[in-house]
């Protein structure tokens, strides 16, 4: 064994406890093989070394800045973060519906042929807060196809050259889990939902080449970098059956070029034929891309009222309004059984309380038919916005992890109050609630609906404030805040969890791989006004350097 590098700082989070140490790791064949004070590492590694007859490795001391163990997003989209942050479209949430057309005018520019395409907007957050049309881009762009994905990722808004383009008329009927919004006379009015959206992204995306989409992807991994982050899970946004946004072709083809500089982690979407799923994870068993499990959908989102909730939202829409399961129930069951039978572990979109608890359900008759899944193997539920109360206690006894991102909780201020009502926003986001029941949290984005900074997914657990306004004062819900070790914890080890890996992946121990995130400052003990002034300052993956600032 040859060590190859040593990494030293003052302060060492291993994530094996909740405070630093001064100390150092070695990293051999892209394992750590050496934790702890400084000379034991040293005087390790010399031995190993000398007894190889191999040179002294190289020595990193990173004085008082933070090392740690490397960032793992445990929900992203990789296809829509790399197109939208990349030159093949642009982003923004815009302030009115006419903001919009104006930011896409100038977008225009920079493209002036094909599709235009754009992600983030919101108009909840608008002035005045009213759901755009075709007309206003019409008007605009009366000759070229333009989409607007919306910043929650379930909307479509498209002009009539994109409904021309794609097919839709006045007869075309949605999928199951889909709408067309109308105008009173029935014409289209250009906002596609959910599943109806999902269906038509393959259509639009189809536009850009192969090579763009790899330069995307390369871009994409070079933000993961920047923000300390060396693994992901890949969650697949499902077009139609048999389709979705996963392409592992594509991160297949950079792990060949030697050009993939985070661990991806892929889970398409759960279908009946799992033929394509079980390929993948024959095929990708190596330490930097797998296929780990499947991803599902329950439900939409509370602003758009396609969250599944158990009593109509506070402000409904129309009688009985409670969105509805995008999956029919007794479909969802028969396939995560199915998955279960084989051990497959399984990831359902779960927004609403409805839905979270429809979910638990299935997987505690899963785990009652046919036992917990095999070991270092968890399901999970995404984002999980608000709750029953008896179900905060079920995922903890179901060994469920809950993947969440903190920075939603502040996307849309006065939201929850709005859509749900105070008597539910209690039991909403509750992290500091899952953590002293002892459920796993695992940390991410969900990018592109926010962005990969990993400084404001830690700020907002630690503060439940914006990391844009910094607003509520105090914090919103300060109750359910975490402290600062366990968030952490959770955007390395949870999500570690989450991906299957957490024998390999989420502390600095020896015999784990040599992921490593080096920031600038300690976050355990800083200010917190200063949690999103942190710079990364390196990046490791695998003992190999693939960022420094």
């Amino acid at each position: 064994m040859q060590v190859d590098l040593i990494i030293e700082s003052e302060h060492v989070f291993t994530g094996c406890e909740p405070t630093t140490r001064s100390g150092a790791v070695a990293c051999a064949d892209g394992h750590l093989v050496a934790v702890g004070p400084r000379e034991d590492v040293r005087t390790f590694a010399r031995q190993m070394n000398a007894a190889s007859g191999a040179a002294a490795p190289e020595v990193r001391d990173f004085g008082d800045a933070l090392v740690m163990p490397g960032l793992h997003d445990s929900h992203l989209h990789f296809f829509h973060s790399a197109v939208y942050s990349s030159p093949l479209a642009t982003t923004f949430m815009g302030t009115s519906e006419a903001d919009c057309v104006t930011r896409m005018k100038a977008f225009a520019a920079t493209r002036p042929e094909g599709w235009l395409l754009a992600q983030g907007w919101r108009e909840y957050r608008w002035e005045p807060p009213t759901m755009p049309t075709k007309r206003s881009l019409d008007e605009a762009f009366p000759t070229r196809p333009v989409a607007l994905y919306s910043g929650d990722a379930h909307t479509l808004w498209l002009n009539s050259v994109a409904l021309h383009e794609l097919g839709l008329s006045l007869e075309s009927v949605p999928p199951t889990g889909g709408s067309y919004d109308r105008f009173e006379d029935g014409e289209l009015t250009g906002i596609v939902r959910e599943a109806a959206a999902m269906e038509l992204m393959p259509k639009i995306m189809g536009a850009f080449s192969n090579a763009e989409i790899m330069d995307a992807y390369r871009g994409f991994f070079a933000t993961l970098a920047r923000n300390g982050v060396t693994s992901v899970c890949d969650l697949s946004l499902m077009a139609h059956p048999g389709l979705d946004f996963i392409r592992d072709d594509v991160h297949a083809a950079l792990l060949a070029r030697g050009e993939l500089t985070a661990r991806v982690h892929v889970f398409p979407t759960l279908l009946a034929d799992m033929s394509r799923f079980e390929a993948m994870r024959q095929t990708y068993t190596g330490p930097y891309l797998q296929a780990p499990g499947f991803k599902q959908f329950f439900d939409g989102v509370s602003s758009q009222h396609t969250a599944w909730v158990s009593e109509p939202y506070a402000n409904a829409r129309s009688a009985g309004d409670c969105g509805r399961p995008t999956v029919d129930v007794d479909t969802m069951r028969t396939l995560v059984l199915a998955a279960a039978a084989k051990g497959y572990p399984v990831r359902i979109h779960t927004i609403g309380d409805a839905a979270i608890h429809a979910a638990l359900d299935i997987f505690e008759e899963a785990r009652a038919t046919y036992g917990p899944l095999p070991e270092g193997r968890r399901n999970c539920l995404e984002h999980l916005e608000n709750f029953l109360p008896g179900d905060v206690e079920r995922l903890a006894k179901l060994q469920v992890v809950a993947a969440v991102q903190p920075p939603h909780m502040t996307l849309d201020p006065g939201g929850p109050e709005r859509d749900l009502g105070p008597e539910r926003v209690p039991y909403m986001w509750p992290f500091r609630t899952l953590l002293d029941r002892q459920t796993v949290l695992a940390f991410g984005t969900d990018s592109p609906v926010v962005d990969v900074n990993s400084m404001d997914v830690l700020y907002a657990a630690v503060t439940r404030q914006d990391p844009k306004s910094h607003e509520p004062a105090g914090g919103w819900l300060p109750a359910e805040r975490t402290g600062m070790a366990e968030a952490l914890r959770a955007y390395t080890q949870g999500s570690a969890a989450a991906a299957g890996r957490r024998r390999e992946l989420g502390t600095l121990e020896v015999g784990m791989l040599a992921d490593v995130c080096v920031l600038d400052r300690n976050v355990l003990t800083c200010d917190v006004a200063d949690i999103q002034k942190t710079q990364v300052l390196a990046t490791f993956m695998g003992g190999r350097c693939v960022f420094e600032r």
